[in-house]
């Protein structure tokens, strides 16, 4: 099975012969280099990339591309190579085109994997900002045998700042030269793909493979950008075409050119099957939606880039209509500013006239911009109502029929659903929220808000109430989406208020013990896991982590805390916040169900907790904004069909699973 790993953890490589998979949501320019036991590059003939693409035992692309495949012989490494660190840059902007950092794209893909396409470990780089460069992983000897784990360290100073850092002294040289080689080439850049075709045909078409002058068979284009808050970029499939290329096994091979690694009887992995098409719409009329229409390679994939292709059309449609508003009230405003400035208009009806020829242009205006949009949503609501029956457990609503075929699931899924998003203009359409895993950051269902959008008033007790029943649904859906056994739920219910609530989580025995009460209940818990914490950072740090205890439990660890601050005293608190920064990155996360006003008394002192935090709400809030054009996007919980027993139903398979093992 694939390991999906987070920043800093690692994962064995029983292959020399690897191929690296970059994916990224615009053309980034991939280099890799070879560094000593100290992590020191030697020099410039020690890193591979576009203004020369072969070095000992590797091989990179010679331009910019959005998709990369990179080869790796990691039997042709000298003994003094002792790491291969994958370096990723943004092509330096010209005249102000592109992006400079990758805070402003989608998170970059990295997946290792063998010849025959068979993916070994992934990671997707999260946390960027202002970083123009990247080390995304690196492969690297321990006791005679490889390993790959993943960095993710970024800089601002862009592959100057690398380079130096890594102990290279013609850094800025090797930089500028580099920058120079992908300028030339990026004329030949793999693209992301083109935005939506126009006339209301909103279909998304399968990317065509784009042979490049340097690479094999390579899927054109990636999937475009998503909103950080709420998800990356998608995982790779199963396998894909195969270039044949590979690194030079001696330092005098790279004249002859690269090595051919393929096997000669070993068929190439064939690329995924197409999607489905939809059948041909009558003349004039838009394509009918399929599900699954989108680019990807496997049904999974295709559904989640197929839900944030709905997203996206529905923000920039959104956006056009309200820019069409603006510019009909600006223009309003400006022809009746002109008309009463006019001394010649305030004589008969011609001012009257002139502000009525005013207003009509402007509900012109806003009609013709209605009618678009309606037309746009219309489609939308067409294509969910196909997507939406189709989507797998993970990504479906709890009145899904799928969860009544319901099976303990074999891998883990690439994405969670948290709820739906909808926008004040289009209320017909839902948009799944999609939430990439393994988790990144921890939730906090917000117990503290009384009002509603629609003007209802829901009472302090309901709302506690209602938090808690949104936690168990989360939590619930966590456990069922991953396989037995890999996901362990924690509890602290200090004063015991959510034991109505927790009753599907205790009663069916997916809890890692009973809910944690009291004082001395909270201090156990966070002790217990702050210490899982530092275990697993010093073991990844060491490089060592079959040296973790035996019986050492190696799964997701989920902390549902009630009620904060009630059972917490000051060293708790700092333990919470230690959990919160430090246990994303192995494996600990925290769900807050909590009112941020009752920790008012501690001050400043906790604003880093709930900032670091994704904020959700068990009632409908419009407080999610995009970060393309900052609409604000009304959240709705994920809400399980009023008496219904799917939510214990699932539970009860999960707890089934886990005490036989069977799937």
């Amino acid at each position: 099975m694939t390991a999906e790993l987070v920043r800093g953890q690692n994962h064995p490589l029983s292959q020399a012969r690897l191929e690296i998979r970059i994916s990224a949501g615009t053309p980034v320019a991939a280099a890799a280099a070879l560094s000593d036991e100290n992590g020191r590059i030697h020099g410039t003939e020690w890193v591979a990339h576009p203004g020369a693409p072969v070095q000992p035992g590797l091989e990179v692309s010679r331009q910019a591309a959005a998709d990369h495949r990179l080869a790796v012989d990691l039997d042709a490494m000298t003994e003094a190579v002792h790491r291969v660190s994958v370096l990723l840059a943004l092509p330096a902007p010209d005249g102000g085109a592109g992006p400079a950092r990758f805070g402003a794209v989608a998170a970059p893909f990295v997946a290792v994997t063998g010849l025959d396409g068979t993916e070994v470990a992934s990671y997707t780089i999260t946390g960027l900002d202002l970083e123009s460069a990247v080390v995304a992983l690196e492969l690297y000897r321990r006791q005679g045998a490889w390993k790959v784990r993943a960095v993710g360290q970024g800089y601002a100073g862009g592959l100057a700042e690398l380079f130096a850092d890594q102990g290279l002294a013609e850094a800025a040289q090797l930089a500028s030269g580099i920058d120079e080689a992908v300028a030339r080439g990026l004329a030949r850049s793999v693209q992301a793909p083109p935005p939506r075709t126009s006339e209301g045909d909103r279909s998304r078409q399968a990317a065509a493979p784009a042979v490049g002058p340097d690479q094999g068979a390579a899927p054109q284009g990636a999937p475009g950008p998503v909103p950080p808050s709420y998800g990356g970029q998608p995982s790779g499939g199963q396998g894909g075409p195969q270039p044949a290329y590979g690194g030079a096994t001696d330092p005098h091979a790279a004249s002859v050119g690269p090595v051919n690694y393929s096997h000669p009887g070993r068929q190439r992995s064939a690329p995924p099957p197409p999607p489905p098409t939809a059948p041909p719409a009558q003349p004039g009329q838009p394509a009918r939606p399929v599900a699954g229409d989108a680019t990807g390679w496997s049904m999974e994939e295709r559904l989640y880039n197929q839900v944030w292709g709905m997203f996206e059309d529905l923000a920039r449609t959104t956006a056009a209509y309200r820019s069409a508003v603006d510019f009909a009230e600006s223009r309003m405003d400006k022809e009746l500013e002109q008309a009463l400035s006019d001394p010649r208009s305030r004589i008969g009806g011609q001012g009257d006239a002139a502000r009525e020829a005013a207003r009509a242009r402007y509900s012109q205006l806003v009609d013709q911009a209605r009618a678009s949009l309606d037309r746009d949503v219309a489609q939308l609501v067409a294509e969910a109502e196909v997507v939406e029956p189709a989507l797998p457990p993970a990504f479906a609503r709890w009145d899904n029929p799928c969860w009544h075929a319901y099976r303990v699931p074999m891998e883990i899924p690439m994405a969670l659903r948290l709820g739906d998003l909808r926008l004040p203009e289009a209320e017909p359409i839902r948009i799944p929220m999609l939430l990439r895993l393994p988790l990144e950051r921890g939730l906090w269902i917000d117990s503290g808000r009384t009002d509603s959008l629609d003007g209802s008033f829901t009472d302090s007790h309901d709302m506690r109430r209602l938090a808690m029943d949104t936690a168990v649904a989360h939590a619930a859906r966590l456990l069922a989406v991953y396989p037995a056994g890999e996901f362990t739920v924690h509890v602290v219910d200090p004063a015991g208020s959510g034991a109505r609530a927790l009753a599907p989580l205790t009663q069916t025995g997916v809890l890692a013990g009973p809910p944690a009460q009291g004082a001395a209940g909270v201090t156990e818990v966070l002790a217990r896991l702050t210490q899982r914490v530092d275990l697993v950072q010093m073991a990844l740090r060491g490089g060592a982590p079959d040296a973790l205890p035996p019986g050492f439990d190696t799964s997701q660890q989920l902390l549902i805390v009630n009620d904060f601050p009630h059972g917490f005293d000051d060293r708790a608190v700092n333990q919470l916040r230690y959990l919160v920064d430090e246990g994303p990155s192995v494996g600990v996360h925290l769900m807050m169900v909590a009112d941020r006003e009752e920790s008012a008394g501690y001050g400043p002192l906790l604003d880093p907790l709930w900032r670091a935090l994704l904020r959700l709400t068990p009632v409908p809030d419009d407080h999610l904004a995009d970060p393309w054009v900052g609409h604000a996007w009304t959240y709705e919980p994920p809400a399980v069909p009023h008496g219904s027993e799917v939510l214990r139903q699932v539970l009860t398979k999960v707890a089934e699973a886990r005490r036989t093992g069977n799937r």
